[in-house]
């Protein structure tokens, strides 16, 4: 007898769906995938420089002025007069914070009390509530007797309120990574991730700032530039440094060399018509000063258009 063809497979095995080991893998699959896409698309951007500040400047052009600890000519420095003064007229102020004996960060920038309000003890050795009992404007004139210390809290309010204002917030000394969440969690919840800079001299403040918050942009602090920067501002992860004039006349090609790969510069503290053409000339992109008024005017006489 002639073999038998073979058997043909029936529909009905191939019309079978996959096991169930397959339909639980396929569609784990399935939700990682669109979990990975989800968390991508849910996870904010690194700010660059140019996010936060615009163009970066070229030589000649106009910096944007910072006020320092508010505008320091017209109001106590770090009182909330000072600080909303520069808000309203400027796109850019500069504070500092410390945190109180209780974990309350506070805006003062010495070591200790003494020369704003008479108190030889630190910022660290008293409760919120002591510090707010002193008074931080007696010392500048009559007028502004009473000014009190303002809390982060209170500043960033009054931030929020001015939609076209940023700040740069300086954090004194080292801070922890659960120390600088208190102050990335008051950041948030007035909603000015965009419009707060980080900045400070510490190194290990800055670790702690990219440890806990990378995307929270932020500045380093030096008082001289390397020759060349760049690897530095990468490992750090900052938008800029904050350096002296001196520094920037010393190294130009280290202004260049950040400018190439995207990282600004800006000048503390100049007050004079000197200083402030010398940065100028070289294109620094900001110039934090105690004299915001003068610079505009400098500003508007020098490069017309500003």
């Amino acid at each position: 007898m002639p073999a038998p063809a073979p058997a043909r497979p029936r529909l009905d095995r191939l019309l079978v769906q996959p096991r169930r080991a397959v339909r639980v893998a396929c569609a784990l699959t399935g939700t990682i995938v669109i979990a990975s896409v989800l968390l991508i698309a849910a996870t904010p951007t690194v700010a660059s420089a140019v996010d936060v500040f615009g163009a970066l400047r070229l030589p000649g052009e106009a910096a944007f002025i910072v006020g320092h600890r508010g505008d320091r000519a017209e109001a106590p420095e770090n009182t909330m007069a000072s600080l909303e003064l520069a808000m309203d007229d400027l796109a850019y102020v500069e504070t500092d914070v410390q945190l109180s004996r209780d974990g309350v960060p506070v805006l003062f920038h010495d070591t200790t009390l003494e020369r704003i309000t008479g108190d030889r003890r630190t910022v660290g050795e008293l409760d919120v509530t002591e510090l707010r009992r002193l008074d931080a404007g007696a010392w500048y004139d009559r007028d502004h007797a009473g000014e009190r210390i303002p809390t982060l809290d209170e500043f960033l309010a009054a931030l929020a309120d001015r939609e076209s204002a940023r700040a740069l917030v300086e954090l004194k000394a080292d801070w922890r990574p659960d120390e600088v969440r208190t102050v990335l969690h008051l950041i948030e919840r007035h909603g000015l991730r965009q419009r707060v800079v980080l900045q400070s001299f510490s190194l290990e403040t800055l670790f702690a700032v990219q440890r806990v918050s990378p995307t929270t942009p932020r500045i380093l602090l030096i008082r001289e530039l390397p020759a060349d920067p760049v690897p530095m501002a990468e490992r750090l992860g900052v938008i800029g440094f904050g350096t002296t004039a001196a520094s920037v006349s010393a190294e130009p090609g280290a202004l260049e060399a950040l400018h190439e790969v995207g990282v600004a510069v800006l000048c503390y503290t100049l007050n004079s018509h000197e200083r402030w053409q010398e940065v100028s000339a070289l294109g620094v992109d900001g110039i934090i000063t105690d004299q915001p008024s003068d610079l505009d005017a400098w500003l508007a006489a020098t490069a017309p258009g500003t």
